[in-house]
């Protein structure tokens, strides 16, 4: 039994998952960071700092979620359909997905939206970079 090879260019995989930190570090530092710890419960001027192990864990699941969107858009995708999609798949896949475990964990609708907008910006991000990089 052979595997499948896999047709992606690597260095968009990488570029994607690490537009997600850059992305991240804005949108959870000058842009959300007062809002979205008050909304948790945390205060902004005393929230802990994140071990090494937190970021070398979420830079691995940036990289396999870029992998995958690549094979997923696959290599004819354009700039505009890899956006398109990653937008498709960040409010209907993963926001969604969020809404229900916040409904249920009785989060408030502003973190939802924090949380949510992140994520439909990185997929977004992240085809509008496989796409146009091949």
């Amino acid at each position: 039994m052979t595997l499948p090879s896999i047709d992606v260019n690597w260095i968009a995989v990488i570029a994607a998952a690490v537009s997600a930190f850059v992305l991240g570090g804005l949108w959870y530092g000058p842009l959300f960071k007062n809002a979205w710890c008050r909304e948790a419960g945390i205060d902004p001027n005393t929230a802990p700092r994140h071990p090494a192990r937190i970021f070398v864990t979420a830079f691995v699941c940036s990289l396999l979620a870029a992998l995958v969107f690549a094979l997923f858009l696959g290599p004819k995708a354009s700039a505009a359909d890899g956006f398109g999609a990653g937008f498709v798949v960040g409010v209907f896949f993963v926001a969604m997905s969020f809404g229900i475990n916040y409904a249920f964990a009785q989060r408030s609708i502003k973190l939802w939206m924090i949380d949510a907008g992140y994520h439909i910006a990185q997929f977004s991000l992240y085809g509008l970079i496989l796409g146009a990089w091949h």
